[in-house]
C-alpha cells in the first residue's frame, strides 16, 4: 500500500455532483498493492496520523493529529502504474476493484477510530482534486517498506 501524503493549507474534491472539503491538514492519495493486507492498512494510519509535517519552532515536530487537522482520502490506482515498457502505463501490480474497494473501506475504518477529522472522494469515480499546498511538503510511504 502507498501513501503520497501533501500538507495543505485547504483542499476539495469534487465528484459526483459532490463536494467535501477540509482545512488544513493532508491530502492523501491511496494507492492499494494487489498483494496489500489489513497489517498494510494499520501500519500506514498509525505512521499517517503520527507523521510529524507540520513546524513548531522552525522544525517538522507536529503531526496531523497535535495539530487538530484534517485528512482529505482520495483513492488512487495509478500509483501503482509501471511505464518501464513503452510509453502506456500498465496497472497490473495494482489491486483489482472489487478487493481494493474493500481494503478502501477498511483504511476509512481505521482512519475513523483515530478521532481525527476525515472525508474522502468516492472510490472507483473520476474526481477533481484542488488544493493549495502548505510548504510544499510531499511524502511517500510504502508499507512494504517498514
Amino acid at each position: 500500500m502507498r501513501l503520497v501524503i501533501q500538507r495543505v493549507k485547504k483542499a476539495k474534491v469534487t465528484f459526483c455532483d459532490k463536494e467535501n472539503k477540509i482545512n488544513e491538514g493532508l491530502v492523501v492519495l491511496l494507492g492499494i498493492h494487489k498483494d496489500d493486507t489489513v497489517d498494510d492498512i494499520k501500519y500506514l494510519v498509525n505512521k499517517l496520523v503520527t507523521l510529524r509535517i507540520f513546524e513548531e519552532n522552525d522544525k517538522l515536530n507536529l503531526s496531523v493529529k497535535d495539530i487538530n487537522g484534517e485528512i482529505l482520502l482520495i483513492s488512487q490506482f495509478t500509483l501503482y502504474s509501471n511505464t518501464s515498457n513503452g510509453t502506456r502505463p500498465s496497472f497490473e501490480e495494482a489491486m483489482k476493484f472489487n478487493e481494493a474497494k474493500k481494503l478502501y473501506d477498511s483504511f476509512i475504518n481505521y482512519l475513523d477510530q483515530t478521532n481525527i477529522k476525515f472525508k474522502t472522494g468516492e472510490f472507483g469515480e473520476d474526481m477533481d482534486v484542488s488544493l493549495i499546498n502548505n510548504g510544499p511538503v510531499t511524502i511517500i510511504i510504502d508499507s512494504k517498506e517498514k
